[in-house]
């Protein structure tokens, strides 16, 4: 029998659930808009049965989006630490460095990459991190999941210290390059001429994750409205500065700024400082392998 109590609780719940997603709904573009600091990180030893420590938050987990994406996390792997290798099932992850330099390991072979970069863990695969210089380098992971709302993971009990080295990386992985980019006139009817490339295409998961993309807007160039129907994104800020428009409203968006585009909101990115402003993009679809793009008037 369920306490009287307990009854009163669940059957309030629904209407709790509609008071949160009305809070949500009214919530403005600035305030939707996620934003880094190392003054929100908290120290955590040992992940994964890995070596040192990591500097952590999350900046978004496990939200309810139409999509699987599950969370963003962020923070600094410390010197000397690593996260250990453990393995995926049910979804996937990408550990990505924004600087310095890290030991990457997916699947038993291990290559140093150079931030930023990063290495997709697929389902079924295991994966770990280190970070052998005497610096903290700034650390991110993606997750997307199979199951909506579902974490898993299978530790080894390894930290993957000392791994021997592969000179070149025989896993998949994007290193995030200007050289690497192409130039985009107008990109979605955009101004200026934006330097971009798909890093990883769909092919690449097994899950719903569509893509990652690297944009670079030099200054006075925009990224033009444009809407996805079938994706979401995440749209992290890397450096730079500029504005960011959804729908109708308008906010600024700066270095370690994060903002999760749902499906159907119409979207542009200028580049309004004096710098260049440099985007990770990740995509999520709604239906695996359907990507779809449409540029709004």
């Amino acid at each position: 029998m369920m306490p009287a109590a307990m009854s009163n609780h669940w059957k309030t719940l629904p209407l709790l659930l509609l008071c949160l997603a009305c809070a949500a709904e009214a919530q403005s573009l600035r305030e939707k808009i996620v934003h880094y600091s190392h003054d929100n990180l908290r120290n955590i030893p040992h992940v994964h049965a890995g070596a040192g420590s990591l500097n952590y938050t999350a900046l978004y987990q496990r939200p309810t989006y139409a999509s699987k994406f599950l969370f963003l996390h962020r923070g600094q792997l410390m010197p000397k630490s690593s996260i250990g290798r453990h393995y995926h099932n049910r979804m996937e992850e990408m550990f990505v460095i924004l600087d310095g330099k890290a030991e990457f390991t997916i699947d038993g072979r291990t290559s140093a990459l150079d931030g930023p970069a990063g290495a997709p863990c697929r389902m079924g695969s295991v994966h770990g991190i280190y970070n052998p210089t005497d610096e903290p380098v700034e650390w991110m992971n993606i997750a997307v999941t199979s199951i909506r709302g579902e974490y898993d993971a299978f530790d080894m009990g390894d930290d993957g210290v000392g791994a021997p080295l592969d000179k070149k990386p025989i896993f998949m992985n994007m290193q995030l390059r200007k050289e690497n980019t192409k130039p985009m006139e107008k990109m979605y009817g955009g101004k200026g001429t934006a330097l971009y490339r798909r890093a990883l295409p769909h092919q690449v998961f097994k899950s719903d994750w569509a893509y990652a993309d690297h944009l670079i807007l030099p200054p006075g160039a925009s990224l033009g409205k444009h809407l996805h129907r079938g994706v979401e994104e995440l749209h992290y800020v890397i450096r730079g500065a500029g504005s960011l428009h959804v729908n109708d409203e308008q906010a600024p968006f700066a270095k370690d700024d994060a903002l999760f585009i749902e499906y159907g909101q119409a979207h542009s990115i200028e580049n309004t400082g004096s710098e260049e402003m440099e985007l990770l993009i990740i995509g999520v679809a709604l239906e695996k392998d359907r990507v779809d793009v449409e540029p709004v008037e």
